[in-house]
């Protein structure tokens, strides 16, 4: 299992990098200004659908079905399923597409009703028509994805995003170097998301489907394991789109302050950093390993996957938290601050990370929680307490954002991911019995002690170079910056390995040799 979750986790960093450089150069072509706000609405409502689709998400529905198809019926079979799913989730995101495009008027006034009256509306209706031919294909690509992850070979579905990125990143760059119109800028990137969706998508299908065998005959059916998927896989979709869920819902409140959009829009691409690193390719990896052992009634190897994907999560995301707010100021001035985008938007920004950043353990925990309840075919628990955190964040926010703008929006936004896990963990115990072993109760309290003294030494660190980097050129800022970022790593690894958490000589002995177990302590 760790050996998958690195493949995924360095596929998806390759894509947050490139994701990182993307948004870079919008930040410099576009700013953070009413044109900005109307794109970047348009962008979050196609990320939202792409998502409740892909990382993961599809996992929770398709995985347990085809594997259980599999089992009894035989591969020709599960083979089979998969490709009346494919054709079948083809035909509705069309339809749906086509559906959503003449009625986007509607949609936008739902998801910035501050635009109201203003001149993002008609902008933001016309980028996410552009980008509706992403939404429509991206559909068949995620049913492979779900497939493929089944039968264990993650590679391609750690890479397929890298494409979408290359693509806009090229054609940004050629309107940084031959200046348009800002809303013409942002209405030739929107038509470039289209057209990355569906380049991608295409490569993808030609590449995989036919040669592997593993989803045809290609047909629409609404059969009754078809209908069997869908009816547990729309709330599984909705329910691992929880993240982004939140931040529609932060954007509805915060559409009515200027720029406030795309400050908490950029300080979320850092938060989704480390959460898809560690929550997305937990989640994929996790999901196949918990359906064979429930399936298999085998509780040993539940409570092991359980225990490890915690702990494994825990102690990546912990030292993530505390560095993006220590970081925060730095972080958004080396990545963000060129170009339209100002000095005064990097500090707004930076404020708003860091109340993020308190909602991120909530995220990933969500993650791990939520395969154990879709590998039992429950997907309405997750549904609701994903429900239930977006309903605190509007409350939240409605009650405190219009005091405190973005900053208030950001805390609304982390009371709901809270409220999430809690509801997730509550229910995981009472339930379904989720519980870890010794070794984890042993390693994670250390975990924490060795994160807060990495944060210790973050803090003393900024403290003295902060008056360098004051002052310094991009160069060195982002030299720092970097400088920073490996000393964290490398005094926090060396932590745990001081204090026993983890040792990294058998660490690397188990990755080679494949063990599902992880590594071993130090005799814990």
């Amino acid at each position: 299992m760790i050996r998958h979750i690195l493949t995924v986790s360095t596929g998806t960093l390759a894509s947050r990098i490139l994701g990182f450089v993307r948004d870079s150069m919008i930040a410099a072509l576009l700013g953070a200004g009413p044109v900005a706000d109307a794109f970047l609405v348009a962008f979050q409502f196609i990320n939202v659908a792409r998502r409740s689709l892909t990382e993961g998400a599809l996992n929770a529905a398709l995985i347990p079905g085809y594997l259980r198809v599999r089992e009894t019926e035989g591969q020709v079979a599960a083979a089979a399923f998969a490709g009346r799913v494919l054709g079948s989730v083809s035909l509705i995101l069309i339809g749906i597409a086509i559906v959503l495009t003449l009625l986007m008027p509607l949609v936008i006034a739902l998801l910035a009703p501050g635009f109201a009256g203003r001149e993002p509306l008609q902008l933001a209706i016309t980028d996410a028509r552009l980008m509706m031919p992403y939404f429509a294909f991206v559909g068949p690509v995620t049913v492979m994805m779900g497939v493929l992850n089944a039968e264990h070979r993650f590679v391609l579905t750690a890479i397929s995003p890298i494409l979408f990125n290359i693509t806009l990143i090229a054609v940004i760059a050629a309107l940084l170097v031959w200046r348009h119109d800002i809303a013409m800028s942002a209405t030739i990137i929107a038509g470039a998301v289209g057209v990355a969706g569906c380049l991608q998508t295409a490569i993808l299908i030609q590449r995989r489907p036919w040669r592997t065998g593993v989803a045809t005959p290609i047909k629409v059916s609404f059969d009754k394991q078809t209908r069997g998927f869908f009816r547990k896989g729309i709330p599984g979709m909705i329910a691992n789109a929880g993240p982004q869920f939140l931040i529609v819902a932060g954007a509805i409140v915060a559409s009515a302050s200027p720029a406030a959009v795309s400050w908490l829009y950029f300080a979320n691409r850092l938060i989704e950093l480390p959460l898809g690193i560690v929550g997305v390719a937990m989640g994929t990896v996790l999901m196949p390993e918990l359906t064979r052992a429930v399936q298999g009634g085998d509780r040993h190897a539940l409570m092991t996957a359980e225990s490890r994907s915690l702990e494994l999560a825990i102690g990546l995301v912990m030292p993530a938290m505390l560095a993006l707010i220590v970081l925060s100021a730095p972080a958004i001035r080396v990545l963000f601050e060129h170009g339209a985008f100002t000095a005064a938007d990097t500090a707004a920004t930076a404020q708003a990370l860091s109340i993020l950043a308190v909602g991120l353990p909530a995220h990933v925990l969500t993650k791990v929680l939520s395969p154990a309840f879709f590998a039992r075919d429950d997907t309405r628990t997750p549904l609701y307490a994903t429900l239930a955190g977006i309903a605190a964040a509007i409350v939240a926010g409605l009650l405190i954002g219009r005091s405190f703008g973005a900053n208030g929006v950001a805390a609304s936004i982390s009371l709901g991911a809270w409220s999430c896990a809690a509801i997730l963990g509550w229910r995981g115990v009472t339930t379904i019995g989720f519980s870890v072993d010794a070794t984890a109760l042993h390693r994670l309290p250390r975990i924490a002690i060795c994160a807060a003294t990495m944060g210790l030494m973050l803090v003393t660190s900024v403290y003295f170079v902060a008056p360098v980097v004051a002052n310094a050129g991009f160069m060195a800022q982002l030299t720092i910056l970097g400088g920073l970022v490996a000393a964290g790593i490398s005094f926090y690894g060396l932590l745990l390995d001081l204090i026993g958490v983890v040792n990294w000589g058998e660490a690397l002995i188990a990755l080679r040799a494949g063990d599902l177990r992880g590594p071993d302590s130090r005799g814990n």
